[in-house]
């Protein structure tokens, strides 16, 4: 070891500090919690558990109640995630290809939802939803969880259309493609990376939404990150562990599954504002 340090410059070591130091506070907490979800005794100053157990998971799976609020939490992601891109296509693609005066105005302001602390403007919302009856609904929860979606679903799919070339369109109508052929078989393949991209970060934002979610939906809807809570305050650190594990779980999937549309690049140009 010392002597591969030593063939190093000290750029090189530098480099490779700042990557451990790095690596250590992004999965150090992540292992951490991985080993204290599947622990059965451990006590400060050990590095290890003693034993390892299975029983907080048994606890968690085996409740009714937890695993209801499993299902209704990919059942509401699922559909906030289909309902933003029916309504935030359009609305993207217009933003992309048509000039209309205040079109920065009104897609900067969809970043006013993200601009504030929530738990205010959720109180603000609530005050509306009392009036129209919507606290305690199903619809009031899709309606809360949509508002924390539409800068995703509007900002990155509007920088993925604006990357394809009209050119590309204009050779498709002049060889006689009707616009609505033009869009599905040109623009929106060429497209759809982005709109990947934002789906994905949208069903992970619905599925990790607290806040709104124990605000209007209890106490009939309590979703995974709802239950989480009464779970840390109720009992031992090793079962919001395994809660946690159960509630990191679909994003580390999804994020592989989409590793080849997740970039840097994608994400970035989706934050432009032209």
């Amino acid at each position: 070891m010392l002597w591969y340090f030593k063939t190093l410059g000290k750029g090189k070591i530098v480099e490779f500090i700042l990557l451990a130091i790095f690596l250590l506070f992004f999965f150090g907490p992540l292992l951490n919690l991985l080993l204290l979800a599947f622990s059965g005794e451990w006590q400060y100053p050990d590095a290890l558990p003693k034993s390892w157990s299975l029983e907080w998971w048994s606890f968690v799976l085996a409740d009714e109640s937890i695993v209801r609020s499993m299902w209704l939490s990919f059942l509401i992601a699922a559909i906030v995630t289909l309902i933003s891109l029916i309504i935030c296509i359009p609305a993207a693609y217009a933003f992309a290809r048509i000039s209309f005066p205040l079109r920065r105005f009104f897609l900067f302001s969809f970043l006013l939802t993200n601009a504030f602390p929530k738990m205010g403007l959720y109180v603000a919302i609530a005050v509306l939803f009392y009036q129209y009856n919507l606290m305690n609904t199903f619809i009031g929860i899709i309606l809360i969880h949509l508002i924390n979606t539409l800068m995703l679903m509007t900002w990155i799919p509007s920088a993925a259309f604006e990357n394809v070339h009209r050119s590309q369109e204009e050779s498709a109508r002049d060889a006689g493609a009707s616009p609505l052929k033009v869009f599905w078989y040109i623009t929106l393949p060429m497209a759809k990376p982005g709109i990947i991209v934002a789906s994905v970060f949208t069903f992970l934002s619905s599925l990790d939404e607290a806040q709104g979610t124990l605000l209007v939906g209890i106490p009939d809807y309590k979703t995974m990150p709802v239950i989480m809570y009464s779970i840390i305050a109720d009992y031992p650190s090793t079962a919001g562990a395994v809660f946690s594990v159960i509630l990191t779980l679909p994003t580390i999937i999804l994020l592989f599954a989409a590793r080849k549309f997740v970039g840097a690049d994608s994400f970035a140009n989706g934050m432009r504002l032209k």
